[in-house]
């Protein structure tokens, strides 16, 4: 019975001490206490204690098991869910859509706030959980289990792709109910992954779902509560400078919805317009979208901004761009296995967008100010003119506020991508649908509310 008990002790030992690397190799201890968005704190909702000995072990025997009928098939799907942070395909999972056209409800950059902040939310929930329990990985216990992709440096349950994609998935389905099916089938895919690869425990996986799932709960809770449901009632202002339409304008709503970060939406709304009226005005600022040359036949120059001015109405410069500039960097600063700083990347980008927007529709539909070819009819613009006012910029605004959150995640490439932001402003000058002045103010309140955002960022833990 002496010789059980000491057996038994020694095998606990073994499943929980931390591993013998150095502390300083293991994937962001500190995660589990980086602060959160919607969710109280990690340890709010740690899971349950792991399954002990005795369990483990018979989890061991089964994950031999798998691993050993692994076929084309499995191996299909461990790859696929090991390309990337476990983040990184469900990100993908929404730019595809937006490139493609499918359904992202009436605000895009609505349902990537709230699947990338469940994400994270549910990560730094799953980092608590890890190191509190520290349980080691299943090839760490048996030595001679064979794995299908490199173990990660840190602890095993919850599982972390299981946690993303639950978290994820079940935000998806929020939004897509008709689509929840197919969610739900591609979170139990992920998950499950990192069993048959033979890296994590079916417990794990279990405890991860539940995390995720948990989270998510709490995060639809959020975006149910943000105003977003309420219509718009209300009428343009008449008079010569107001944008007028027989129909109703695009976006009024949004001016009043809950921010994530702001104070209020007019917290950085800008200063009113000049009378559109004004001769000197005229000259400034309607003038020179009149005389843009942008459909001058054979001229290079015309033919490079109107290319670009048609490259930023596309999905791509619409939604996706700023992820696809933080994928290629997360691979080139080999950050693609951090899954705590690869879900921060999303949901500081994704979050400053959204209280971006906000800001934005506040300010146009404080001024309702009117768009230069309503102005002048002799404008003729490269793109449909957005069914709502001018003044400020929405691609300025956005352009400005993402590429400033970019510069900060990756400072090395911050000059680069400032001019890429810069460009997404004036190229809405170049098609015709805005005045300078329309783009002035959208750069400074885009940066302004990035530097929101930058300031919550630099006190989240993370540092």
């Amino acid at each position: 019975m002496q010789m059980q008990v000491r057996c038994s002790v020694a095998l606990v030992v073994t499943l929980f001490l931390p591993l013998a690397a150095a502390a300083g190799d293991r994937i962001e201890p500190s995660a589990g206490q980086w602060r959160t968005w919607v969710i109280p704190s990690g340890a709010a909702f740690r899971a349950p204690k792991p399954p002990g000995p005795a369990e483990t072990q018979a989890e061991l025997r089964e994950l031999a098991d798998l691993v050993r009928q692994n076929g084309a098939e499995e191996q299909a799907q461990i790859t696929y869910w090991n390309a990337g942070a476990p983040a990184y395909r469900w990100m993908d999972v929404l730019n595809a859509r937006a490139l493609a056209g499918q359904p992202m409800t009436g605000y895009a950059h609505r349902v990537y706030a709230y699947v990338a902040l469940a994400m994270y939310d549910a990560t730094v929930a799953t980092w608590d959980s890890k190191y509190y329990y520290n349980r080691r990985r299943p090839s760490d216990v048996r030595h001679t289990l064979a794995t299908a992709v490199d173990v990660a440096d840190s602890p095993s349950y919850p599982s972390e792709h299981a946690s993303t994609a639950w978290a994820a998935a079940t935000v998806l389905s929020h939004f897509f109910p008709a689509e929840a099916a197919q969610f739900e089938a591609m979170a139990q895919q992920a998950g499950w992954s990192r069993v048959l690869a033979g890296v994590q425990y079916p417990s794990d996986d279990a405890a991860g779902r539940a995390l995720g799932m948990a989270v998510a709960a709490a995060v639809i809770a959020q975006a149910d509560a943000d105003g977003s449901a309420v219509p718009w009632v209300g009428a343009a202002p008449p008079g010569p400078c107001y944008w007028s339409s027989p129909n109703p304008p695009g976006n009024a709503a949004a001016a009043t919805w809950r921010p994530l970060l702001l104070s209020s939406p007019d917290q950085f709304r800008p200063g009113p317009p000049p009378a559109c009226t004004d001769p000197a005005w005229i000259a400034s600022e309607l003038q020179p979208v009149r005389d843009f040359p942008r459909t001058v036949p054979g001229n290079p120059a015309t033919f490079a901004t109107n290319y670009r001015a048609f490259y930023w109405q596309s999905p791509e410069g619409l939604n996706t761009w700023p992820y696809k500039y933080a994928d290629k960097w997360i691979m080139e600063d080999r950050l693609e296995r951090n899954a705590p700083r690869v879900a921060r990347i999303y949901a500081l980008i994704a979050a400053t967008m959204f209280d971006a927007f906000i800001a934005s529709q506040d300010g146009k539909f404080a001024y309702w100010y009117i768009r230069p070819s309503q102005l002048d009819p002799s404008i003729t613009p490269l793109i449909p003119v957005p069914p709502f006012p001018s003044y400020p910029s929405n691609h300025s605004t956005f352009s400005s506020s993402r590429s400033e959150i970019l510069a900060y995640l990756f400072p090395t490439r911050a000059a680069f991508v400032r001019e890429v932001g810069k460009e997404g402003g004036d190229s809405r000058i170049w098609a015709g649908i805005h005045y300078p002045m329309d783009n002035v103010a959208g750069v400074e309140l885009g940066r302004s509310v990035a530097e929101v955002f930058i300031n919550w960022a630099k006190a989240d833990g993370s540092q």
